[in-house]
């Protein structure tokens, strides 16, 4: 009998393990969940278009969302100059929601024309329309996961800190820029890790 409880016990406090790996599952993936945009529902009420036409330049271009299999992408696409002090078009979305603390940089799944391409990162220090951090990344005509460390992000001046801090972030681009290029990148899903 003695025995009996004994195994119990085990299996009380395996299960009790379990049920909080479970719960720790559940957080984690709600967690992901509020961060990732797989731009279904209504994506043109977070994302917005624009070019260097803002301040003066020529880039052309466009996003639109497309369909693959069952899966929904946006696709940013367009011609990218440097006349007229110019050189980007992007996608961006504001951050309603905090950033967890613990966030270490940003996840992001892509496939391009093989073109070098950019994250840009706004700080509620970043006041100015030409402050941002940066992180390139480089593509090709395959779906890749990447992972962008808050680390590689560099800053646009110097008067911006080392390193963005993920809890003051306010906004997210994904932006062709700085070169003369034909920009096609396609973006599945992107968030924070």
């Amino acid at each position: 009998m003695h025995r009996r409880e004994k195994n119990c016990r085990i299996r009380d406090g395996a299960a009790a393990g379990l049920a909080a790996l479970f719960a720790m599952s559940v957080s984690t993936a709600v967690a992901e969940e509020m961060l990732t945009d797989r731009f279904e529902d209504s994506p043109e009420t977070r994302w917005r278009f624009f070019t260097d036409g803002v301040m003066g330049g020529v880039s052309t271009g466009g996003a639109g969302l497309l369909r693959e299999s069952d899966k929904v992408f946006v696709r940013l696409q367009g011609q990218v100059s440097t006349d007229n002090n110019g050189g980007f078009i992007q996608i961006r979305r504001e951050l309603r929601e905090t950033v967890p603390q613990d966030a270490t940089g940003v996840r992001i799944v892509v496939r391009g024309n093989g073109e070098q391409y950019y994250i840009h990162l706004r700080t509620r220090g970043t006041r100015m329309p030409w402050q941002y951090y940066q992180a390139r990344f480089e593509t090709d005509g395959n779906w890749s996961e990447l992972h962008l460390p808050f680390d590689h992000f560099e800053p646009s001046g110097r008067w911006l800190a080392e390193r963005p801090d993920p809890q003051k972030l306010v906004s997210l681009g994904i932006v062709a820029y700085g070169r003369d290029h034909v920009a096609e990148l396609d973006v599945r899903e992107i968030g924070f890790y």
